[in-house]
């Protein structure tokens, strides 16, 4: 199972993550207490192993933004909170389409669980320039890294529906005591978190971080061996 661990603000804490044994790391730069810069990210990326993706968070960003942040910071990969430009996928994926010496850019969309979950979902399906789907919380105040839960068991059935069509990745909520029962409920392709492994915001805290990969792992493994047939 896919597991990245979000919000990090230095060098220590992306490779805490690395170590843990996390696929990859995401850099806020979105307003946020774990907002980086460029500059920031310029100086930490390159000092991580080339085989753990490298996200950039954005909201609403302009397609100019996420192409410079990329580049400048030697990012794998964006993850996109945005309602005011549905093509910016399409266009992304087709500008860095252009340059394959640099490789695939992996794009996320983010998707807020509501009334029209399955609604929101169909409309994802038909975007094949995504990837995969984070489904996470918000507030009033905040469309990531909350903190917040959303309903596991009203969203399952649309969960266990949907995962042969769409990579959905879980956050919003999740820490090392309740992922293992997210993945249960929910058998998500990927897990994203970021305020539930912190000792304060954009400080991430060691325990937390490997008592959640190791949670995480061991529930895949739990899952993996439930859907295999029993033996004759």
């Amino acid at each position: 199972m896919w597991i990245k661990i979000c919000g990090n603000t230095t060098l220590e804490d992306a490779r805490l993550a690395v170590d843990a044994g996390a696929d990859a790391v995401g850099f806020v730069f979105a307003e946020s207490p774990r907002r980086v810069t460029r500059a920031q990210v310029r100086e930490i990326a390159p000092l991580l192993p080339k085989k753990v993706e490298k996200y950039g968070v954005f909201v609403d960003p302009s397609f100019e933004e996420v192409v410079g942040t990329v580049v400048e910071c030697g990012l794998t990969g964006v993850q996109l909170h945005t309602t005011n430009d549905p093509g910016l996928a399409l266009q992304l994926r087709e500008h860095f389409a252009e340059v394959p010496a640099r490789g695939r850019l992996g794009i996320l969309r983010v998707m807020h669980y509501a009334s029209d979950f399955d609604a929101q979902l169909e409309e994802l399906r038909r975007d094949h320039a995504v990837d995969a789907v984070v489904i996470d919380s918000r507030t009033a105040k905040a469309v990531g890294g909350t903190g917040l839960a959303f309903d596991w068991r009203a969203a399952q059935s649309s969960f266990l529906r949907d995962a042969p069509h769409l990579r959905l990745i879980l956050a919003g909520g999740l820490n090392p005591e309740n992922v293992a029962r997210a993945v249960y409920t929910l058998q998500p392709w990927g897990v994203d978190v970021a305020s539930g492994v912190e000792a304060a915001p954009g400080r991430k805290d060691p325990g937390k971080v490997r008592a959640f990969v190791d949670a995480v792992r061991k529930a895949a493994v739990e899952m993996d061996k439930a859907k295999q047939p029993a033996e004759a």
